[in-house]
């Protein structure tokens, strides 16, 4: 061929490749997607001052004419969700009168013996709230959705519905008004923005209602604010009296978590009804990515929410123990942690060599005889690269048949691991966890005989494995074990501090229960939430900090009742200045991660401690005003705080703002290592100062300043030492001042500090760290 014709031949082909971009980026142009915009309702035209829906209309239309609009929104913003190409995005984001346009977000939902294990259920009914008080405490559930039929929504007893509540029960195919009572006040669903992005919700699989197709909803809802079910257990397992934090509150449900996920513009959509119809606690056991605040839809409709007096508690997330692993971590959210109850599952792993391991287990089928049976690693019994994992169809059924099967954790549902050695013929399941899961043991309803083992164990069964040619084992289970120590221990799988957006605020806040916890589920799905699990059960043990998240909720709850005039900051320092972060006998919490002593990047102010929490002598109160001035702190612009404020409002050039300073119950001091050698010189220091003000909430008293801190790295001088109150709400104000040297980077040390009154103990945690 000529180099003439190869040269054309090349060009031609480049022409096709070109041609075929063009027509791709052509397409994905076309192709619509749902965002948010932000409206700037300073703008709004003369003309659409009494109708902002026809200015977001005629705003939307100067770009497109066939989009419709998804949502409108009032409260937690000012503006719209719509459908729109890429193209169109980018023309309407320079509209005057457009804030801001953003994407829709999938947020992910982050998967009883709690009441003893707080001191709430046998405590002394004087230092709890009246009953006709709590019921009068509205908490606003946005999860998937509730099943009303559960006796955890029986109303017997309950007070005739607040006047003042403006909600409702939504009617659909699969829920009618009259399933709600005067404990359930209230069930809607927000579908709009999940059809848009995913098409329609197919009701032969899921309820386009309020109904829970999932348990989640569910176990949250009653976790917070069910009522007294005497009996309750799963499969016989944790028997005993069900109730809610806060069981005399009412509960409102926000479906908003379908199956393919929670999409930003219902979750907005859903916070934005639930203020009008008159919540006083919103809890949410979902999150994102972490994001800018003026970029987080949970953060902007918590900030609405916050700024009407609404305390919102979310749940830290479950990407632990990775280190900044955190979400919701807004200083206007309570961002909740999990640790571990006093209550066990356990199920022994006994091998031939005479070995024991104690694992944990919710099955209780039909058991092993007491014969050993044959074991075999999953990665010696498939052919894939990931065979140690059991995912489906990865096991080869002629080398697990009749035989007891080690499964490492990751990748796939823990249950469905057992499911997969079930199909391929195998008898037993072990389940071992890797580095990434420590020596947590979460319980699972599995459908053969089953255990769940620490790595520490699993590593020693794989070793008998490998080293003996004829591995032999057995699993027993050992029913439920109470009063296991030490207790609480961080899990594993909460997620951690530090908080990446803003280094100076400490979060998660506090921990609360949040392992193998006991609450009401859905009658549509198994214990497992597996598809092939037919098996109804009435009440389900799960794990995430999307249970403890909603501890804290009904918790807050029962502090709202007992002190209806409290800010949201107001009940959040309530929580966290009580919070323990000290076994009885003076030791740290430890960290199920590692079996060492956590910090409080996992526990943050500590432990909830809800008797300690109705008087905590002291608060750390903090208004919108506040919170507006940290954003000025963080350097937003008058268009950012608008995002989250609604509010015109710029900074002033002649305050000085600091993040130091917002009226917070901890302390995260973050240092600048010197550049050089191992941190730079050792003999320059540097001095950082927060100041905090109290307010006193009991009676008379003078209270005392006492720092203990691991190392004297840091000099640490709170000035005054003492603070006399003399009378109700007055308020004192103090400074602590910071003074270090250079340190290498990535060092980081922790102290605690206590005002005393010889009743009460306010206690802040305080981490300090050099980057």
């Amino acid at each position: 061929m000529s180099k003439l014709k190869l040269l054309s031949l090349a060009a031609l082909l480049f022409l096709c490749h070109t041609l075929a971009d063009d027509a791709e980026e052509t397409k994905n142009q076309q192709k619509k997607k749902s965002y948010l915009v932000h409206m700037d309702k300073s703008n709004i035209p003369a003309r659409f001052e009494d109708d902002h829906a026809s200015w977001y209309s005629s705003s939307l239309k100067s770009v497109s004419e066939s989009a419709d609009i998804i949502y409108t929104y009032k409260n937690v913003i000012h503006g719209y969700s719509v459908r729109l190409t890429v193209e169109e995005a980018k023309s309407l984001e320079v509209k005057p009168g457009v804030l801001l346009i953003q994407e829709d977000v999938v947020y992910k939902l982050h998967t009883t013996r709690s009441p003893e294990f707080l001191g709430i259920f046998n405590s002394d009914a004087l230092l709890l709230p009246e009953s006709a008080t709590t019921s009068n405490v509205v908490i606003g559930v946005l999860d998937t959705g509730v099943w009303p039929e559960s006796s955890s929504f029986d109303d017997k007893g309950v007070e005739p519905v607040p006047s003042g509540w403006k909600g409702e029960c939504e009617v659909s195919k699969t829920f009618n008004s009259s399933i709600c009572n005067r404990k359930l006040i209230g069930a809607r669903f927000f579908s709009q923005g999940y059809e848009a992005a995913f098409g329609p919700i197919d009701e032969t699989v899921e309820s386009k209602s309020p109904r829970d197709d999932d348990g989640h909803g569910t176990h949250t809802s009653t976790t917070a604010g069910g009522s007294a079910v005497v009996g309750a257990n799963l499969f016989g397992f944790a028997a005993g009296t069900a109730r809610g934090m806060a069981r005399h509150a009412r509960l409102a449900a926000y479906k908003v978590c379908w199956r393919g996920g929670c999409i930003s513009s219902d979750i907005l959509a859903a916070m934005e009804k639930a203020i009008e119809d008159g919540v006083d606690i919103l809890s949410l056991s979902l999150g994102g990515s972490l994001s800018d605040y003026f970029r987080d839809t949970v953060a902007i409709g918590a900030f609405a929410a916050t700024s009407k007096g609404i305390l919102v508690s979310c749940s830290a997330g479950n990407s632990g123990p990775s280190p900044g692993s955190l979400s919701n971590v807004a200083p206007w959210i309570t961002t909740v942690g999990a640790g571990t109850l006093d209550r066990e599952f356990p199920s022994t792993v006994s091998l031939g060599n005479g070995k024991k391991f104690v694992g944990a287990s919710l099955y209780n089928g039909k058991p092993l005889p007491g014969s050993l049976i044959p074991l075999v690693y999953a990665h010696n019994a498939s052919s894939a690269s990931n065979g140690n994992l059991c995912l489906t169809g990865s096991l080869i059924p002629e080398k697990v048949k009749g035989k007891i099967v080690i499964c490492d954790r990751g990748l796939s549902p823990r249950a469905e691991k057992g499911l997969v050695v079930k199909e391929a013929g195998g008898v037993g399941v072990i389940l071992s966890n890797t580095y990434t899961y420590g020596e947590e043991l979460v319980a699972d309803a599995h459908f053969i005989p089953s255990a769940a083992v620490g790595q520490t164990a699993g590593d020693e069964i794989k070793m008998y494995v490998s080293s003996d040619p004829n591995p032999t084992a057995t699993i027993a289970s050992g029913g439920t074990q109470l009063g296991v120590q030490p207790s609480p221990v961080v899990a594993s799988f909460s997620s951690r501090g530090p908080n990446s957006i803003t280094p100076e605020i400490l979060k998660p806040d506090l921990i609360a229960p949040g392992v193998n916890i006991l609450a009401a589920w859905s009658g549509n799905v198994g214990p497992t939430g597996l598809p092939e699990d037919t098996r109804r059960v009435d009440f389900n043990i799960i794990s995430g900090t999307s249970m403890s998240c909603p501890h804290v909720s009904g918790l807050a709850a029962l502090v709202k009742a007992a002190h209806p005039e409290w800010s949201p900051a107001a009940i959040r320092s309530a929580l966290m200045t009580t919070a323990y972060s000290r076994y009885k006998n003076g030791e740290t919490i430890q960290d199920l991660a590692t079996g060492n002593p956590s910090t409080p990047f996992g526990y943050g102010a500590g432990h909830v401690d809800p008797i300690s929490a109705l008087d905590p002598g002291l608060v750390y109160d903090a208004s919108v005003d506040n919170y507006v001035d940290f954003l000025c702190a963080i350097k937003y612009s008058s268009s950012m705080i608008k995002i989250l404020t609604k509010q015109d409002y710029t900074c002033k050039a002649d305050k000085e703002y600091s993040v130091a300073n917002l009226n917070y119950p901890s302390f995260a001091v973050p240092f600048q290592t010197a550049s050089g050698p191992n941190g730079g010189s050792t003999n320059a220091s540097t001095v950082v100062k927060h100041t905090r003000t109290l307010k006193n909430v009991g009676s008379p008293a003078s209270y005392k300043a006492s720092v203990s801190q691991e190392s004297d790295a840091v000099k640490i001088a709170v000035v005054p030492e003492v603070l006399d109150f003399g009378s109700p709400n007055e308020e004192k104000s103090y400074t602590v001042t910071f003074t270090a040297s250079s340190m290498p980077s990535g060092t980081t040390s922790f102290a605690h500090l206590e005002w005393l009154d010889g009743k009460h103990v306010v206690g802040s945690p305080i981490v300090i760290s050099w980057t």
